[in-house]
């Protein structure tokens, strides 16, 4: 069995220490020191508006694909360097999760900044309160290693499949 580090503090030298670091810490947005999460999320929002317009439907599900796996390896990677198995700097899991809300749930025209906002909402609400089968992701998979890098992103995938399916929900009943 490996040791495990003592407590590392997240801080610009450590993210640029290795790749993995700068993916897990969403290119810098995770070191904010309010509300990480919440940065990580905008971030994801901001850099996805960035893309879009060069991304299709096929792209975007190939990028999504390979922050997948990209993002659990720097998940995984990352945690066990900081000796902490879900740090809240480690903020891909919000980049992914609202990819993923953003690629499938925004509307072709009309009220795009409003979408986003309500889906971020929504978003931030299941990602924060973690309620039902979040929170059941959330602690199913938490753990060291492979298995623990993976739970950092599982959570956020469900309180993606959450924010997808209340806006499902709500343009069906609308």
């Amino acid at each position: 069995m490996t040791a495990v580090p003592p407590f590392v503090r997240p801080s610009v030298p450590f993210m640029a220490a290795h790749p993995a670091h700068w993916i897990a810490f969403g290119f810098g947005s995770g070191l904010s020191p309010r509300a990480p999460g919440t940065v990580g999320t905008l971030w994801a929002w901001l850099s996805f508006a960035a893309l879009d317009p060069w991304l299709g439907d096929a792209q975007w599900a190939l990028l999504l694909a390979a922050s997948l796996v990209a993002g659990w390896w720097a998940c995984t990677l990352t945690a066990r360097h900081l000796g902490d198995n879900d740090p809240g700097s480690i903020v891909w899991d919000e980049v992914i999760g609202f990819w993923l809300v953003l690629w499938i749930a925004t509307p072709a025209q009309g009220l795009v900044f409003w979408s986003q906002l309500w889906a971020f909402a929504l978003f931030r609400f299941f990602d924060a309160a973690k309620p039902g089968p979040i929170g059941w992701a959330d602690r199913r998979f938490k753990g060291e290693g492979w298995r623990g890098g993976f739970g950092i992103l599982a959570d956020d995938l469900v309180a993606a499949f959450c924010t997808l399916l209340v806006i499902a929900l709500w343009r069906a009943w609308a």
